[in-house]
């Protein structure tokens, strides 16, 4: 009986670790033909903080595609697909390969590599065309990138 309760402790001890696991570093990510399998966080992503970062910030998806959920919102793109039915085109490990580093899958578009931090010309400094130095994070972390994919498989037609 012993023995069972601390196989038990040692394995409960081990998924709390596993739940709390730093997030791969944007160069270890693992892509097997442009899809990343395994969630980069351990954790399911939130749809509604998903959907946010479709229209808000670093995310800014509409800028390029139209997403008929979001018709509130003015000005959606058209230089990207439309991402009504996304969950029926792709499933969740292609959609978070192409949010994270979209052009393992697609070599030739313009879409941003949200989670990748190196391999590119070097942004200005506000303009002045003075790169900065040091490392770049990502454009967007990997719970975003959860989030993002999570919103994303709610797009079916």
């Amino acid at each position: 009986m012993k023995r069972a309760t601390n196989v038990l402790a040692a394995l409960s001890v081990c998924a709390a670790s596993a739940a709390f696991a730093a997030p791969p570093a944007p160069g270890d990510v693992v892509y097997e033909d442009g899809a990343v399998a395994q969630s980069l966080t351990g954790a399911p992503g939130d749809p509604a903080a998903g959907k946010v970062l479709m229209n808000k910030g670093s995310g800014n998806c509409i800028a390029c595609h139209a997403v008929s959920d979001l018709s509130e919102l003015q000005f959606h793109g058209e230089i990207g697909p439309s991402l009504d039915g996304a969950a029926d085109r792709w499933n969740e490990a292609q959609l978070r390969g192409i949010v994270a580093n979209a052009k393992m899958t697609f070599p030739e578009t313009m879409m941003p590599s949200f989670y990748k931090v190196d391999g590119f010309i070097r942004p200005g400094n506000a303009y002045t065309g003075k790169a900065p130095e040091g490392p770049l994070d990502p454009l967007l972390s990997a719970q975003q990138i959860e989030d993002v994919v999570a919103y994303l498989m709610t797009l079916k037609e």
